[in-house]
């Protein structure tokens, strides 16, 4: 890996596009290297995960309507060189932005697929839906698309472990629509001119605050990265038909760094794969067993653990859960957000409360994505009494481990003390989830199958489970005109459990 230092430039400096982030990014795109094995087999196991999170989601609200949308956008100009892409739940083939919006959502809904967390936060798999969709298009091969996505990836988890979003309160998206433009270049195997144009646009377009993920959240936190994914497909798009982008787009004086970032004096130092190096970017990366904000992941199985040992919750005087800068401020009480103590939140709003999260693990012992949030769930009083017994501080060392570079060090994890009315106080930590790569039971290939399995249960028939799983696992060897085979379709019955919405524009 090369570190690029990336500041603000004046107008007036001599500062050649060679220099450029966007470029170095692009450079990165349109190197032809191998991917390596076991970024390729990771790469299906993400796809199966993508997967199993939208059957999981395909009859929800927000998934229902992304789907109706790109559904008034059907594909069906006739052309050898395009194909239109396909929606999760439904046949046919659509255009492949609209595709990639919809698909987007249903993997983003539920919080359930891939996580990466470093400098910033993200969850990589969303570069999946929009560079599948343009693969699916454009009539590429599994090998392509494999290509795409290590691409994806890389960008992606770089970007992440460089460039802080949050502290500025710009949501993590902002390195979506980039890493998805490259991903795509990638697959098409575009010159660098063009992926170069295209990654601004896709940044230029994404840049939001992160007002989507603090207090009453909405269906907008799942809306957010599919359309940082269908503005990387426009982008790419336009760029191909010659048209260009604000530049330079990061380093520019008034530009992302200047004035959404770090302001003119900052200076980011960004690790991109040198020329001839594989990308494995996505081997960082981890997925989730529970349907909750990753760094919810850790706790729920230390809730799960310290069951036997509390007994009687109804002794509970307090719970503080030490943990991370992050966890604390955002999904914890230093958010100051009463709506992460609302009986009555959103589901959106109660996965992004740990104090909620870890009551209900603590009292249930298991997680479910539907039953752990559901409005009768939430408003059990005596789920409500322990919830408001539950705080969280910042330990620095936590926040140090979150932020180290090492991952046998790295850890995303709590401290909890619980405190009985006897004035016992019973003590217990966690550092990683017990499916990330150096938790208790790692995901592999077997895990990725059974979470679908599990998720796909009552939505998807047996039968089109099976075809889907063995189309996936035969990606790398899937030719042009094939990739339509890595979607699934569900009956008219599964999808008329969907809620009834207005009708829109489209």
């Amino acid at each position: 890996m090369k570190t690029h230092p990336v500041r603000t430039y004046r107008s007036a400096e001599d500062f050649p596009r060679s220099e450029h982030l966007a470029w170095k990014i692009a450079e990165v795109a349109t190197d032809s290297v191998e991917v390596p094995a076991d970024t390729a087999e990771m790469i299906v196991n993400r796809i199966i995960d993508n997967a199993a999170v939208a059957a999981a989601s395909v009859t929800r609200r927000p998934v229902a309507n992304a789907r109706a949308q790109a559904q008034s956008h059907p594909y069906s100009r006739s052309s050898s060189e395009s194909h239109g892409s396909t929606v999760f739940g439904v046949g046919g083939t659509f255009s492949p932005e609209w595709a990639a919006w919809a698909n987007g959502v249903a993997v983003r809904e539920l919080d359930f697929h891939d996580t990466f967390l470093a400098a910033e936060y993200s969850h990589p798999g969303d570069n999946i839906p929009s560079i599948l969709a343009v693969a699916q298009h454009a009539g590429r091969t599994g090998q392509d698309l494999i290509r795409g996505l290590a691409t994806g990836y890389e960008i992606q988890v770089d970007l992440v472990r460089a460039i802080c979003l949050h502290e500025h309160k710009i949501d993590h998206v902002a390195h979506l629509g980039p890493s998805a433009a490259a991903g795509i270049g990638t697959l098409l195997g575009l010159d660098t001119e063009t992926v170069y144009q295209a990654i601004g646009q896709a940044l230029h377009t994404t840049t939001a605050t992160r007002q989507s993920r603090k207090g009453e959240i909405s269906s907008w936190k799942a809306y957010a990265p599919a359309f940082a994914g269908k503005m990387a497909v426009e982008a790419v798009d336009r760029a191909m038909r010659g048209e260009g982008a604000p530049s330079p787009i990061w380093e520019g004086e008034d530009g992302v760094i200047a004035w959404l970032l770090g302001g003119p004096k900052a200076e980011y130092n960004v690790p991109l794969p040198g020329p001839g190096e594989a990308k494995r970017g996505i081997l960082d990366t981890y997925t989730k067993e529970h349907s909750a904000e990753y760094q919810s992941q850790a706790p729920i199985d230390l809730a799960f653990r310290l069951r036997e040992r509390v007994g009687d919750l109804s002794q509970i005087a307090s719970i503080v859960l030490h943990t991370s800068h992050h966890t604390h401020y955002v999904i914890g009480t230093g958010s100051n957000d009463p709506q992460k103590f609302d009986p009555k939140a959103s589901r959106e709003t109660l996965d992004h409360s740990i104090m909620y999260i870890f009551a209900v693990a603590l009292q249930n012992g298991t997680w479910h994505h539907e039953r752990s949030y559901a409005p009768e769930r939430a408003q059990r009083p005596d789920t409500t009494l322990l919830w408001q017994k539950i705080s969280t501080a910042e330990d620095p060392e936590w926040t140090r481990r979150y932020h180290s570079t090492d991952p046998n060090e790295k850890a995303f994890g709590a401290r909890a003390e619980v405190t009985l009315k006897s004035g016992e106080v019973i003590v217990d930590e966690l550092a990683v989830a017990d499916a990330h790569p150096l938790g208790a039971r790692p995901f592999a290939r077997d895990q990725y199958i059974a979470k679908f399995r599990t998720l796909a249960e009552g939505v998807i028939a047996p039968a089109e489970q099976d075809r889907f799983l063995a189309a996936a696992q035969r990606t790398p060897e899937l030719k042009a005109g094939e990739l339509n085979q890595l979607t699934f379709t569900v009956s008219d019955e599964v999808l008329d459990r969907s809620p009834k919405s207005p009708q829109g524009l489209f």
